[in-house]
């Protein structure tokens, strides 16, 4: 029988390791950029075109490479940071696989040009495919000058899974920030088909993270630090009023790399713990220094995921260090050690007459009591329908918020004072204006789904849908009882209504009374680019306004006023991480994000019994009204046995 196993021909092997290293135009930008980074440059130029499928150029005034290395730099494991095995564990520099310039020479056309500063000439070596086209002498300023042309021109196939100009845009903004924030002595500039996206001078952190991220961060960075033997912890957090419910403001870096660390991410959290707003994210840039043998990081190709020799001490001392700079900055919570509680008359709990502890849009039934009091007559008041014009008081810090709403959750229940006749109309008006539904026309629950038990249609005194605890909904039908999700419901309906704004182009606006600017980080902006035409569809209305900005004109009609940057940076962060395992397309992932977003904000609503029936109503009137877009159940039938069956004798 003949032999069957041979070696590999070099180009077919390059192609294999491009394949681990090249995933996407911003692997190249990543290892080029780390390349120049540690030839001790101190400028560096990014240069795309096309986002990086036609040009990925790096130019830099590092140290340059001799005639006899820039050839070496192109052969598989050819390095200059590693001799013997002991250098495997003390690795301090970026790039040393010793195969990316390979893999990348091996699926793109590559022109290199380099001189040191000691010669009087450089050179100039063309690549294609992994074959040397030319080398010959040139003239060129120090440094090193590396441009890749025509990405997977001879992979056909994975050119074809390249996503969008936009999407791949994304990934390269994000390896150069990366880079730019871990190296602030350097300065760095990109251009993005010829025009300057960023130009970032050599400075201090915290002068790079302004100049990356934006002047929103000039008041919001707290200083951090935390020096052990050990490990050493430095850089910046911010403030807890800064949080955004995007994730995408956090990096960790060790030993000056960038890492991916959901374990350390749970350390900054657990020392952040009562102090951020719901479902909001903290912004860090933190530098870990610690010996490089107490870490691996050969466990990704990609370097982004390393692993700890003591992972728990590493832990704590992050979590130590966050919880110091926001104790040092006033930004936790403290007692007051200077009155003797001893002597500090107790006061009973009374609810004042016109207060809102939980600010005017925090909870409904709050406001709709507060509301009710403030209309109702006090007994210095008098006779019976005075009244006086109160005003509410400043709104109280977020602290204040989240320890009233536990006292109020420890009671099991909200005290809502028994109110005189007359205010009935008071509440009903306030709940109306505080609901985060707004119905209109609510279809007939005749069109529910056949397979389903319909509501009874009467309401009555025995017969009414019924509210638990603000979350679930139970609804009497002939055959039992139905309990319903009122935010899986609420998504359900807005998934319908938006994937038919979406289907028809025609989602209707409100216009803002003023436009207002909303600016995001360069990520979060490239996001929102690829999904401008389905946002326009469904209702809202923008323009670009200057680097990264927006001016927005309208949003959706039926989405309550609330701040737009809020709600749009959320949409973004739900669209990011909320697709789900199955790959959707692009409008259908927006409107499930929409969805889902606006219907978690009515969560723990309270609502009136119109309210409540319309929302039921609608829910059938959908075309799968049991399930969520992403499967979750939006109700459970339990038939009258399974009632009976609970009361039966064990």
């Amino acid at each position: 029988m003949a032999d069957v196993i041979q070696l590999l021909p070099e180009y077919l092997a390059n192609q294999i390791a491009a394949g681990e290293v090249v995933q996407r135009p911003a692997s190249v930008v990543k290892e080029l950029l780390e390349n120049a980074v540690d030839a001790k440059a101190t400028q560096v130029q990014l240069i795309v075109k096309e986002a990086g499928k036609q040009l990925v150029q790096v130019v830099d005034n590092g140290a340059g490479m001799s005639p006899t290395d820039a050839r070496m730099s192109l052969e598989r494991h050819a390095t200059s940071k590693i001799r013997t095995t002991e250098d495997l564990f003390k690795i301090r520099t970026l790039g040393f696989r010793g195969e990316a310039l390979a893999s990348i020479a091996a699926v793109a056309q590559v022109e290199l040009r380099t001189k040191q500063r000691d010669q009087d000439t450089g050179t100039l070596l063309l690549i294609e495919g992994s074959q040397v086209m030319s080398q010959q002498p040139v003239a060129c300023p120090d440094g090193t000058s590396i441009a890749v042309k025509n990405l997977f021109y001879n992979v056909p196939a994975r050119r074809n899974f390249l996503k969008t100009n936009a999407v791949e845009m994304r990934h390269i903004l994000d390896e150069f920030q990366h880079v730019a924030l871990s190296n602030p002595q350097i300065s760095f500039s990109l251009y993005q088909n010829e025009l300057e996206v960023f130009n970032l001078p050599a400075g201090r952190l915290s002068q790079r993270i302004v100049a990356l991220l934006g002047n929103g961060y000039k008041e919001q960075l707290a200083a951090c630090e935390e020096v052990t033997p050990f490990i050493s912890v430095k850089g910046f957090i911010g403030k807890p009023e800064s949080a955004k419910k995007s994730r995408g403001d956090q990096f960790f870096f060790v030993n000056n790399r960038f890492i991916r660390s959901a374990y350390l991410n749970h350390a900054v959290l657990a020392a952040y713990e009562g102090l951020l707003p719901k479902d909001t994210h903290p912004f860090y840039v933190l530098f870990l220094e610690l010996d490089p043998k107490a870490i691996d990081i050969n466990v990704h190709p990609t370097k982004t995921e390393i692993k700890f020799e003591d992972e728990k001490t590493v832990y704590a001392i992050v979590r130590a260090a966050v919880k110091q700079s926001l104790g040092i900055h006033n930004m936790a919570p403290s007692l007051d050690f200077e009155g003797d509680v001893n002597f500090a008359p107790i006061q009973p709990l009374r609810a004042s007459p016109n207060a809102n502890p939980f600010g005017d849009d925090y909870r409904p039934d709050a406001l709709a009591s507060a509301a009710a009091r403030a209309a109702a007559p006090t007994p210095k008041e008098g006779a019976k329908g005075g009244s006086t014009e109160r005003s509410l008081p400043p709104r109280p810090t977020e602290q204040a918020k989240r320890e009233l709403e536990a006292f109020y959750k420890s009671l099991g229940q909200t005290i809502v004072p028994d109110l005189p006749e007359g205010d009935a109309e008071t509440i009903e008006k306030f709940e109306k204006a505080s609901s985060p539904l707004v119905v209109h026309n609510p279809v007939p629950a005749a069109e529910a789904a056949p397979e389903l038990p319909l509501p009874e249609q009467t309401v009555g005194p025995g017969n009414r849908v019924v509210q638990i605890n603000q979350q679930y909904l139970v609804v009497p039908v002939k055959s039992g009882m139905m309990l319903i999700d009122q935010v899986a419901a609420r998504e359900r309906i807005l998934y319908e209504q938006y994937a038919q704004a979406l289907e028809r182009q025609s989602g209707s606006s409100q216009t803002l009374l003023f436009p207002r600017t909303v600016t995001f980080s360069p990520q979060d902006f490239a996001v929102l680019r690829e999904v401008t035409q389905p946002l326009h569809d469904l209702g809202f209305r923008f323009n670009e306004f200057g680097p990264n900005t927006i001016a927005v004109e309208g949003i959706p009609a039926d989405v309550a006023n609330r701040d737009e940057r809020e709600l749009l940076e959320g949409l973004i962060e739900q669209f990011r991480t909320h697709a789900g395992p199955v790959r959707l397309d692009r409008r259908e992932q927006l409107v499930r994000a929409l969805a889902r977003r606006l219907a978690t904000n009515s969560d723990h609503a309270r609502l009136s019994d119109m309210e409540m029936t319309a929302l039921v109503d609608r829910l059938f009137a959908c075309s799968v009204p049991s399930y969520t877009p992403d499967g979750r159940r939006t109700l459970v039938l339990m038939e009258l046995n399974q009632l009976q069956d609970l009361f039966r004798k064990p």
